[in-house]
């Protein structure tokens, strides 16, 4: 399974566009959250239908999943918390999305929502709960903030991640976790796109102007993940530890750029 992750993209149509363009060359692609932006002088239910018709491209390509993140929130439930209606709506016409499962080839994805108080909080872990009674192989979630605690959250002072999911990485144990929101975090130092809690593999794709955005390849069966943005190029191995430094390459890996054109872009 060869598979591409962006996330935070935040209305920006030059990076939906790359997307779309590459999207046939892999099996799946992950778009983390942050699909609007709140600052934009464009009004929020016109992104929304922009980004709805971005979707239904990519999905007539590939297949594709999403997640809620902040900037995405659009009204409210029955409980007064805040919620991505619009997601939700997405996720009923056939793209998997917040609070569902989705099985790919011997993989279990889950796909949070982004919560807003503890009513969507306690959804989200009965969620995981009843999906790690599913799980029979590979089992990676869709969330679109960081794990606390760990260098995807770091933003230069503090950490800005989600301390709920580093309880629930540590016990569920899942085999990867794909998130954004900490736009920084793999550009300064302490920070970085990779971490390892445990036995789990969490990842930040972080956050650039322009096209390409920032993202992530990373491949099953080659057993190693890619990380391609305008500060150059990383990769790790599934199959080995995490050890840092992590060096910068001077090109992507050969067996990405050799199959794969997307990977043989230069970022920057």
């Amino acid at each position: 399974m060869r598979c591409l992750v962006v996330a935070d993209l935040h209305y920006s149509l030059p990076q939906y566009d790359w997307v779309i363009n590459v999207a046939k060359r892999f099996d799946l692609v992950i778009i983390a959250g942050d699909h609007l932006d709140l600052s934009s002088l464009v009004e929020g239910r016109a992104q929304t239908v922009v980004i709805r018709k971005y979707i239904e491209l990519l999905r007539s390509k590939t297949q594709v999943i999403t997640c809620s993140g902040n900037h995405d929130l659009d009204s409210r439930d029955g409980s007064g918390e805040k919620v991505a209606k619009w997601i939700s709506d997405i996720g009923l016409s056939g793209v998997p999305s917040d609070g569902q499962s989705f099985i790919l080839e011997d993989t279990l994805f889950t796909i949070c929502p982004w919560w807003d108080g503890p009513l969507t909080r306690e959804k989200i872990g009965a969620q995981l709960a009843a999906d790690a009674l599913k799980r029979t192989g590979r089992w990676f979630w869709v969330h679109h903030a960081p794990s606390d605690k760990s260098p995807t959250s770091w933003a230069g002072s503090r950490y800005f991640g989600d301390a709920p999911l580093l309880e629930w990485i540590t016990q569920y144990k899942p085999d990867m976790v794909f998130s954004g929101h900490v736009h920084q975090s793999p550009f300064i130092k302490d920070g970085s796109w990779v971490d390892r809690i445990g036995d789990t593999w969490v990842f930040n794709v972080g956050q650039q102007f322009g096209a390409p955005p920032a993202h992530i390849i990373f491949d099953t069966e080659k057993d190693e993940a890619v990380w391609l943005s305008a500060a150059g190029f990383q990769s790790i191995r599934f199959d080995q530890p995490l050890t840092r430094p992590l060096p910068k390459l001077a090109t992507p890996p050969a067996w990405l750029t050799s199959q794969d054109p997307a990977g043989g872009q230069n970022p920057a």
